[in-house]
């Protein structure tokens, strides 16, 4: 079906925007820079799982890692980090540190299969040293959602026990986010790598044996 001629003309807003070179040449400095910041979390993140026991699935490669940049979820670009990472089979086993465009930083454990009876244990055995932590567990039917607020997400705080017992009861799958504003010193300071240790830090009692 070909477009209309007001459907497939530029606006005067479109035109400035294709125009503005600086605006291109800035987005590759701006991928450029998110880029050299998920490199220094995953160094920091290899140092932090070298120091630590954690209820690894089987096979887990600590040197693998996965840098992924698109321009296209949602409509907005974004870049993220897996590490550490694994993907088998239908066991998953991933913390993701993405960086989407227009929308926020988010950073993600994902577990499924083979691990996620034990953690989800963990989740309620630990459920105070979690709850009130700034860490929201996925209500979405997929994984791969990243929007906050609700029907997408529910703050793990000290009063909700039995409400995420009820989400993750039927559940052979998780996933607990933490969410950072862009407009957050995080970036401004240059402290994504800190932030992304530091909720990885926070996630240790589902973690650990």
């Amino acid at each position: 079906m070909s477009l209309s001629f007001h459907e497939r003309s530029l606006t005067p807003n479109e035109l400035v925007l294709v125009a503005d070179g600086e605006l291109f040449r800035a987005k590759e400095r701006i991928i450029l820079k998110v880029r050299d910041l998920l490199t220094e979390l995953q160094s920091g993140l290899r140092e932090d799982l070298g120091r630590t026991t954690l209820l690894l699935p089987p096979g887990f490669d600590p040197a693998k890692a996965q840098f992924v940049k698109g321009e296209r979820l949602e409509e907005c670009p974004y870049q993220y980090l897996d590490y550490p990472k694994h993907f088998l089979g239908d066991d998953k086993f991933t913390f993701r540190s993405l960086c989407w465009w227009g929308h926020h930083l988010v950073f993600a454990m994902i577990v499924e299969g083979g691990q996620a009876k034990q953690c989800k244990k963990n989740f309620f055995d630990r459920f105070h040293q979690l709850a009130g932590q700034d860490l929201e567990l996925s209500l979405a039917p997929t994984l791969w959602e990243w929007k906050r607020g609700e029907g997408y997400t529910l703050p793990i705080t000290h009063d909700r026990k039995a409400q995420l017992a009820a989400v993750l009861s039927g559940r052979a799958w998780f996933k607990i986010v933490r969410f950072v504003p862009l407009n957050s010193p995080a970036l401004h300071e240059g402290r994504l790598p800190e932030i992304g240790r530091e909720t990885f830090q926070r996630l240790l009692p589902l973690l650990l044996p």
